[in-house]
């Protein structure tokens, strides 16, 4: 006798009413509840995309985009558990080194330099048998020292197994040709195989470019990506952009090179030790011909969205406009909207965030009154924190945001600058 497969009405009506209280265990014999997310034999978290979602009343699965299970199940910080569960790698002996120098823009690894340091993590990782070490090479002072910018701490999860940290005051600001003269002495030290630094106008692109004439080499410039050649010397041919980024260029990775952003995908999946490191010789004092007056005060009106590193966006539940600027100016904020208050008339079109406005970077990204449409949330990806200003707790914005604030935007927006207002005040009467 052959096994027929047959449908069970009532059981698939089950499964559609989420009410239903056998709907969770219809769910997990279907396989439909099936847990979505596990830790894999390497200590990953993985993730079954199958199991998110829910059965809606036709029949056709909806994804629940809050991140709840079906029947009811959270699924907690997924985030905070991915960290926990990352693999420790400890490299005791490292065959060779390859040092990054990363620009640490207002103290912290950029999403710039955790490509940069995945890219490290490739050269280095690519002969299990002789494993290479990433040293990272950093300057400034840790927060709360002097009145230093160093704030970055998770240096071990962005792929750092030496961290060589140099705190003089001569390296504070723009000063190339000490840290210069702080990078040939690590050379002479310890001769790292590869120099990565990022390229990028707020500083790496002109370090990098000053190493390579330094050490007589002819850089790569404008690397996107590297790729295994058995047939070159160095066992790698890189791929970088010419010709006013009008066309691709392929070479032999050579010692020194500069790298764009999304060279390579960051580390997220293992922790490394992140050893501080020490030199043994001193630097030497470098004749300095340059003399760094100090940044000059910009506009925040006048700051590009796509170069804004905290923006104060507002949306449909915005209704005091007036006071929004006034809160961005206190702030020091640049302005974005959605694009319902640029429909509206109340943004000019420039100030447009999301998809079908301009996506943004932003360290913060302070989101007032907007729901948190899906074209908006993939334009505010790659921001680092997302705060969040709404009425509604259930809205898509609030369960982005890495903080959320439940109210009434004017009035917690009138709070806020109250207390920017009264600190400020406070500091000058110190002073």
């Amino acid at each position: 006798m052959t096994k027929m497969l047959r449908r069970d009405p009532r059981r698939e009506w089950i499964a559609r009413n989420r009410l239903h209280p056998e709907h969770a265990s219809v769910l997990r014999e279907q396989g439909e509840g099936a847990v979505s997310e596990w830790l894999g034999p390497s200590g990953v978290i993985r993730k079954n995309p199958r199991a998110i979602g829910f059965i809606g009343p036709s029949g056709i699965k909806r994804i629940d985009r809050s991140g709840a299970q079906q029947g009811g199940q959270a699924t907690g910080s997924s985030h905070q558990a991915a960290q926990d569960s990352r693999r420790t790698v400890t490299i005791e002996a490292p065959a060779f080194l390859v040092a990054v120098v990363p620009e640490l823009t207002g103290g912290r690894l950029s999403g710039h330099d955790k490509d940069l340091l995945g890219l490290a993590r490739r050269l280095a990782d690519a002969d299990p048998e002789r494993p290479g070490a990433v040293l990272a090479v950093i300057f400034g002072q840790h927060k709360g020292e002097g009145g230093g910018e160093l704030k970055e701490q998770a240096f071990g999860e962005a792929g750092i197994d030496r961290l060589l940290h140099l705190e003089d005051d001569a390296y504070v600001g723009f000063a190339p040709e000490a840290r210069l003269a702080a990078l040939s002495t690590v050379e002479r030290e310890l001769a790292p195989r590869h120099w990565l630094l990022p390229d990028s106008p707020l500083g790496g692109a002109d370090l990098g470019r000053r190493l390579a004439l330094r050490l007589g080499e002819r850089p790569a410039t404008g690397v996107w990506q590297i790729e295994s050649d058995t047939e070159a010397l160095s066992g790698w041919r890189c791929t970088a952009r010419g010709a006013a980024e009008s066309l691709d260029i392929q070479r032999q990775l050579p010692r020194v090179a500069l790298a764009l952003a999304e060279c390579a995908e960051p580390v997220d999946e293992t922790r490394h030790a992140a050893e501080p490191l020490s030199l043994t010789t001193a630097v030497p004092r470098a004749l300095s011909r340059i003399e760094d007056l100090g940044q000059v005060a910009v506009d925040p009106a006048g700051v590009a969205l796509a170069e804004a590193e905290f923006i104060l966006s507002g949306g449909n539940g915005v209704k005091d406009w007036d006071g929004f600027h006034h809160a961005a100016k206190v702030l020091g904020a640049t302005e974005g909207a959605s694009r319902v208050a640029v429909d509206d008339g109340y943004m000019a079109r420039d100030r447009q965030v999301g998809a079908t406005g301009t996506w943004v970077t932003a360290r913060v990204y302070l989101a007032v009154g907007i729901s948190g449409a899906i074209q908006h949330l993939q334009g505010i990806q790659s921001c680092d924190k997302v705060v969040a200003i709404n009425m509604d707790p259930g809205c898509d914005m609030i369960k982005r945001a890495d903080l959320a604030v439940i109210g009434e935007a004017a009035e917690i927006l009138a709070a806020l600058v109250a207390k920017v207002e009264q600190q400020r005040g406070g500091q000058r009467d110190a002073a």
